[in-house]
């Protein structure tokens, strides 16, 4: 069982009041942590235990659900995250010269993925926020890295 993590403790009630939303069943669990992710922006240990326990299923079914979908993250994210698609459209126009200039930026953390489901707007990048950014170009990752800048600010 995971413990909580020191200073988190104001984390339990509220992962109970956001689980009790759903239904007691398993066949919730995909999007239960898809809900539980929203209000953190990742999964916490400790929401994967109480997840686990609501839905009456193993913590390691709940783990394992988590870790094949890559939507699903682990740890805390930066503002300056992307996705970029690699998929087969984004890769016939121009997704790894893209991938370049992204990843000559540091601060922007960059997780490349084989779809993002939008291969109308290919290359396609999506930032922290949920946005995407299609039909995109080296320059114009500089623009993006440049609002993401911004909205740091």
């Amino acid at each position: 069982m995971f413990a909580f993590v020191e200073g988190r403790e104001d984390l339990h009630p509220k992962v109970e009041e956001l689980l009790a939303k759903f239904p007691r069943d398993p066949h919730f669990l995909i999007p239960v942590l898809q809900a539980v992710q929203e209000q953190w922006g990742y999964l916490p240990p400790e929401g994967l235990e109480k997840i686990a326990e609501r839905l009456g299923i193993s913590l390691s079914r709940v783990y394992g659900v988590a870790t094949f979908y890559t939507q699903f993250v682990f740890k805390p994210r930066g503002q300056n995250f992307v996705r970029i698609c690699l998929g087969t459209a984004c890769h016939v126009r121009g997704a790894a010269q893209v991938l370049e200039e992204l990843l000559r930026w540091k601060e922007v953390e960059v997780e490349p993925v084989r779809c993002l489901g939008a291969c109308a707007l290919a290359p396609v990048v999506v930032t922290a926020d949920g946005k995407y950014h299609g039909g995109m170009t080296p320059l114009k990752v500089r623009t993006l890295v440049q609002t993401l800048r911004k909205g740091r600010d």
